[in-house]
């Protein structure tokens, strides 16, 4: 088979359905789909569960949910509820809030100044942290039965910090010792129809070269001590992937008009290996780590941010929403 796994995704999900364009079945590795027709949510849980599977998918062993909802990029509050209740459904898979004093760690990773970037920041902005509360006066404060000790932190960008993001992690873990770290990151996603309406949840934690940034050390359960749930939003997609999909739908037009047939024949004689090669080359050099995002994104990660922070504070809460 060709190298043509080489446009960047951060989702499970878009590793998967590559190998299904080939029909090869990927040993070790299982695919659900459920379809919840009302909301227009597709949920597809693909599970990787053998090391060969992992190597073939290129992603650690582990479970990894996706949820597409192509209205999350629409501004409609009730639709962004039903997606908020959605993802709270799938977060208590991972997170089992068990005993009574459990604490959670929320890292938001990304850069606040570049907007496609800012999704982890954002939805620390609006979590209900309530660690230092629980701590000073105790769970009944907050009036709930089950207080949980909420922290989070934003850790910036080794541009603005010098550190790595895992440097700081663990130095925090290592202080207040939390239960389980739940890290938001922005992704890249490789078909330009899932920007922005897709949620990936994955217990593997943040694996290099993910996220916008693409400049991250392993962030998992081997390298900070405690289990790392990760969830994702893909909010660019690489222009080569767009250049690529272009020349596909290129070529096929070729193949099916009439007066451009020879052309079209001309290309035909190509396999599909070719075809690839011949793209990559024609792609000029400046696109190559060119990232391409929507021109909404603002509102749009603001939106997608206060979604994923509404649906942990309810986890958090013990299932109730706070309105702000």
């Amino acid at each position: 088979m060709i190298e043509k796994y080489s446009v960047r995704t951060d989702l499970a999900l878009e590793q998967k359905e590559r190998f299904e364009s080939d029909n090869v079945e990927v040993q070790g590795v299982v695919l659900e789909e459920d379809y919840d027709e009302e909301r227009e949510i597709r949920i597809t849980t693909v599970k990787i569960e053998t090391e060969n599977g992992a190597k073939t998918m290129g992603k650690p062993v582990g479970t990894y949910i996706t949820m597409e909802a192509p209205n999350m990029t629409v501004p409609d509050e009730s639709y962004h509820e039903e997606i908020s209740e959605e993802l709270l459904k799938h977060m208590k898979q991972f997170v089992k809030l068990e005993k009574e004093d459990y604490s959670v760690l929320v890292v938001g990773l990304g850069n606040r100044k570049v907007t496609p970037d800012a999704l982890g920041p954002y939805v620390v902005d609006n979590l209900n942290i309530t660690r230092h509360i629980v701590k000073e006066y105790g769970k009944y404060a907050m009036g709930e039965d089950q207080a949980h000790l909420i922290s989070a932190i934003v850790p910036g960008v080794m541009g603005q910090t010098g550190m790595e993001s895992v440097e700081i992690i663990r130095g925090i873990v290592n202080e207040t010792k939390p239960n389980l770290i739940i890290a938001i990151d922005a992704l890249a996603a490789r078909s330009s129809r899932r920007l922005n309406s897709t949620i990936q949840i994955a217990d593997t934690g943040i694996n290099p070269g993910s996220g916008v940034g693409n400049h991250r050390n392993a962030i998992t359960e081997e390298t900070v001590g405690v289990p790392v749930i990760a969830i994702g939003v893909p909010t660019v997609v690489d222009a080569a992937t767009i250049v690529n999909d272009t020349m596909e739908n290129l070529i096929e037009a070729l193949e099916n008009s009439e007066t451009l047939r020879g052309v079209g024949v001309v290309m035909q004689g190509y396999n599909a290996a070719e075809k690839y090669e011949l793209i990559k080359e024609l792609i000029s050099p400046h696109l190559n780590g060119l990232f391409v995002t929507p021109k909404d994104i603002d509102e749009t990660v603001k939106r997608i941010s206060y979604t994923i922070s509404e649906s942990l504070n309810m986890l958090f809460s013990g299932g109730h929403a706070h309105n702000h």
